[in-house]
């Protein structure tokens, strides 16, 4: 890499370990917070969730091509703003209403730099050193997800909303920063008239090439569709996940530190353990990010893995199979997520890659809305353990087109699905 594409590769490095370090602030205790402070059932627990998926469905699309007309750097910095005022409303008012209101900013702020902090880094260091940068960005962030995860203890044991107030403070300060040090020298915006209406067609018609992209490539409608199950699986575990380990299960004595310790105990073994697989597995990662038919067959042996995982959770005898099988999980998160970004990037073509990748944000969100709900309800009227065996159901279409993909080596040989225009708002 150039010295440009270097110092693009450091700010993203930066980007990713300092969200790493604020999201793990938060997250770690947030369920505890929500679930002991908030007082939120089931039902409500996810409904937060769905209010977050609900308004990336809404926005995804148009701040992505917002990304792709104008500026993808200053898409990525409003974004991050918007997201850090979403969780200092969260953690200054512990009420239903004001966690509603937080997620709803969190999810609007997040369609401004999904999409665009991806289309941004590969036009910065140039698609051939995009797989090395998400590996090595993982692993970043991972690191700095340790220090997050034990200082969100220390501040919760000070008190429960203060690790969610800091951390959206460090988020808001992330675009304050980004402000002044983000470059964008790849990036030539469409020539636009200068009118509103002008601006609208120049969004409209950016809009449609990435759909013309997607009806080109089957494989890209077909990961429209994988991204639906993903949303839908995803969004009761975790939601309930951390529910079910304060309601269904006694927590080991650990001297005089509350509960709330053990998740972070937890969240440091999971890191660690990311990290070490990660780094044993960083050359096949990067090269199978390059190969469709090879990324799908690791991607459908790792979502079975941890699929079966999900359901072993559900119906745990006692805590240490419960926390076994979850840190199991975990580690096979940390393979899945960059090996399905890499594979992303590389089905997607430069000029409407923002675009794209926010489109099948958006089917992720549409899971998420559409599954969240259902999973939420058999948690209140039947119990966590049923709400998260349906969550585990809900992947097994996942497998059925990673296997399609893993088998073809793409989807070329099937029909092209019609897909229509999302409504732009």
């Amino acid at each position: 890499m150039n010295s440009s594409s270097r110092r693009a590769a450091l700010i993203y490095y930066i980007i990713e370990g300092a969200t790493a370090l604020a999201y793990a602030t938060m997250f770690t205790t947030m369920t505890v917070y929500l679930v002991q402070t908030v007082m939120l059932d089931p039902l409500q627990l996810v409904l937060i969730g769905t209010v977050l998926e609900g308004s990336i469905l809404l926005f995804e699309v148009p701040t992505g091509v917002v990304a792709d007309t104008f500026s993808r750097r200053i898409s990525v910095i409003i974004g991050t703003l918007i997201s850090g005022v979403g969780f200092i409303v969260m953690g200054a008012v512990p009420v239903f209403w004001a966690i509603l209101l937080g997620n709803l900013l969190w999810g609007f702020g997040y369609t401004f730099t999904s999409g665009a902090t991806e289309a941004w880094l590969a036009g910065e260091v140039g698609e051939e050193n995009v797989s090395k940068v998400y590996v090595r960005s993982g692993q970043i962030g991972r690191i700095f997800g340790l220090i997050g995860m034990p200082l969100s203890a220390i501040l919760a044991s000070i008190w429960l909303p203060l690790p969610i107030l800091i951390g959206g403070a460090v988020i808001f300060c992330i675009g304050l920063f980004l402000l002044f040090a983000m470059p964008e020298t790849a990036f030539t915006p469409r020539p636009r008239e200068n009118s509103f209406r002008g601006s609208l067609k120049d969004m409209g018609t950016t809009l449609q090439a990435g759909l013309a992209v997607i009806r080109r490539r089957p494989i890209l409608a077909a990961l429209l569709v994988v991204e639906l199950f993903i949303g839908a699986a995803s969004e009761g575990f975790d939601r309930l996940g951390d529910a079910h380990l304060l309601q269904n299960f006694t927590f080991p004595l650990l001297g005089n530190l509350e509960p709330v310790a053990w998740f972070s105990i937890l969240g440091v073994t999971g890191t660690l353990l990311g990290i070490g697989i990660t780094a044993l597995a960083h050359k096949r990662l990067v090269e199978a990010g390059k190969d469709p038919s090879r990324s799908a067959r690791y991607l459908l042996v790792l979502t079975a893995l941890s699929t079966v995982c999900v359901a072993i959770f559900a119906f745990a005898p006692g805590f240490g199979v419960a926390v076994t099988v979850l840190l199991i999980r975990g580690t096979l998160g940390s393979l899945i997520g960059p090996l399905y970004n890499s594979w992303l990037v590389q089905s997607t073509e430069p000029a409407t890659r923002a675009t794209v990748i926010s489109l099948v944000g958006q089917s992720n969100a549409l899971g998420q809305v559409a599954g969240g709900p259902g999973v939420g309800a058999i948690g209140k009227h039947f119990s966590m353990r049923a709400a998260l065996a349906a969550s585990a159901l809900l992947s097994l279409p996942i497998l059925y087109f990673y296997n399609r993909v893993a088998k073809h080596g793409s989807l070329n040989t099937a029909p092209t699905p019609a897909i229509e225009p999302a409504p732009v708002d």
